[in-house]
């Protein structure tokens, strides 16, 4: 089948709740913070708007609730020009994540499930030929597991590449690790798959053993390390003033799956994806940073 999408996401829409504080309370600890802001998100959502607006042809695989929030998720998405044929309507509240944003630019986030926990296997089925018109998929574990490893390897017996962001962590269905090229992880996520820390190399090799096709550990501020069979490539980042990291991490994750989609290596694509990612954390809000086409990036 010919490819009518550079990148299929197949994950969450959620709204964003943010407020920003000076620390993050401890258990039991009121803390004030700024008035609340709503923008639209979802590791899916985020993924597929930052290819989007990166000049990809994107498209996503979600479902929305018939709330206030459905609609500006909706309309998020269009503005950036994904492709909406298999987001679909779900009774009931669509999802959300509260957030709250430091000083310092870092983040906790609690999420609401919503209508992302709807999205089931037979949704996979539906877009069977979605999944195959695509050079890249894209999964993050905000939606049910069983509805990945469905989609994950119906996109794979097509051909498609899978990119996989083991967030937030879960132990995988059988089989779909070995489907990733890359698994996408921090080092938090990481550890949780290797079941202790290590230094990042240590853990891409580790993880490598695991099953996975070609590994890229995120380090923040510091960059990231690709590794495949053919070695390990320290990728730095550079240095920006971080204002906001909310969705840094799904902007990343895009703009590696549009690199790998237009043949770029491993390492070449996570050069790029870097940049794009520094760029995010400019700006607060998770898609509303995201960088356009042609836009300097940092570095």
């Amino acid at each position: 089948m010919a490819q009518r999408h550079e990148v299929v996401v197949v994950g969450s829409v959620n709204a964003d709740l943010v407020i920003g504080v000076d620390r993050r309370p401890a258990p039991g600890e009121t803390v004030l913070g700024t008035d609340l802001a709503t923008y639209p998100g979802g590791k899916g959502a985020n993924q597929a708007v930052a290819a989007a607006r990166l000049g990809g042809r994107a498209a996503i695989l979600g479902r929305i609730g018939d709330d206030g929030h459905g609609a500006l998720l909706r309309d998020a998405l269009a503005a950036a020009g994904v492709d909406l044929s298999h987001l679909s309507v779900t009774p009931g509240p669509s999802g959300v994540a509260l957030i709250t944003v430091d000083t310092g630019g870092d983040n906790s986030i609690i999420v609401s499930p919503g209508a992302n926990a709807r999205l089931v296997p037979a949704d996979a089925e539906r877009a069977r030929d979605l999944l195959a018109g695509a050079a890249v998929v894209s999964f993050q574990l905000e939606i049910p597991l069983e509805t990945v490893a469905a989609a994950a390897r119906t996109a794979a017996a097509a051909g498609a590449r899978i990119v996989l962001n083991l967030s937030p962590p879960a132990e995988l269905p059988a089989g779909v690790l070995e489907l990733c090229d890359p698994l996408v992880v921090n080092e938090h996520e990481a550890a949780f798959l290797l079941g202790h820390r290590d230094e990042p190399a240590a853990m891409a090799h580790g993880l490598l053993d695991r099953g996975p096709r070609s590994v890229l550990i995120t380090l923040g501020a510091a960059g990231a390390l690709a590794a495949d069979a053919s070695g390990v490539t320290a990728v730095p980042s550079p240095e920006v003033e971080a204002v906001d990291t909310t969705g840094a991490g799904d902007a990343f994750t895009a703009a590696l799956c549009l690199r790998l989609a237009r043949g770029d290596g491993l390492a070449d694509a996570a050069r790029y994806a870097v940049r794009v990612g520094a760029a995010a954390v400019r700006k607060p809000g998770a898609q509303s940073s995201y960088p356009a086409a042609g836009d300097p990036l940092p570095g």
